[in-house]
């Protein structure tokens, strides 16, 4: 695994466009509409922004997977934030659903601690690439520069096949919260 470069962006947009496509959580901020492709592509666009300047975008070796992770503590509200926000809100959730996305986050963001955390915003694999370990590798990779930096992992997940996944590597759901789909947050530590 290795940090990726913004000549990276496309590669990553189109593994996590791919991955994400059918992900419920993510379909609940995007207008289910005819643009609803090009809609996730700027949700990920606007999160690969966000984790190349308030945390860190890594791609696997062989270019076929990718993690986006935040440091929420980090994060600063810039002209550049801004002007990605506005941009996603445009391309991306639409007007509309901007309450939603907002109170989704608050919810979310909650049943985090205080102290400084290591969230994994996303971490996808090309469907045609999946179940070789390109996931495992990374996430392992993850998880000991989550431990060197002494943060806990957060994360969510709304996919119910993912969750045996995750509790392989010590992982473990914390909170369950309800949007009409269930999201499940989970953590490491076990704190």
């Amino acid at each position: 695994m290795k940090e990726a470069t913004v000549e990276d962006k496309g590669l990553i947009i189109d593994i996590l466009t791919n991955s994400f496509q059918e992900n419920l959580s993510v379909n609940y901020l995007i207008p289910q509409d005819s643009k609803r492709l090009k809609r996730i592509r700027a949700l990920m666009d606007y999160s690969f922004e966000i984790c190349r300047l308030f945390g860190k975008v890594y791609l696997s070796e062989d270019r076929s997977g990718c993690a986006l992770v935040s440091f929420p503590e980090q994060k600063k509200t810039t002209l550049k934030s801004l002007l990605l926000e506005a941009k996603l809100i445009l391309c991306g959730i639409g007007p509309g659903n901007v309450s939603k996305a907002i109170s989704r986050e608050t919810k979310i963001s909650k049943n985090y601690p205080n102290n400084p955390i290591y969230y994994l915003w996303f971490i996808g694999v090309n469907p045609d690439s999946q179940n070789k370990g390109i996931g495992k590798g990374m996430m392992q990779e993850l998880l000991a520069e989550s431990q060197r930096m002494g943060r806990d992992i957060y994360l969510e997940t709304s996919t119910l096949k993912n969750l045996p996944w995750y509790r392989k590597f010590g992982l473990q759901v914390y909170q369950q919260l309800d949007f009409g789909y269930d999201l499940f947050l989970i953590r490491s530590g076990g704190r």
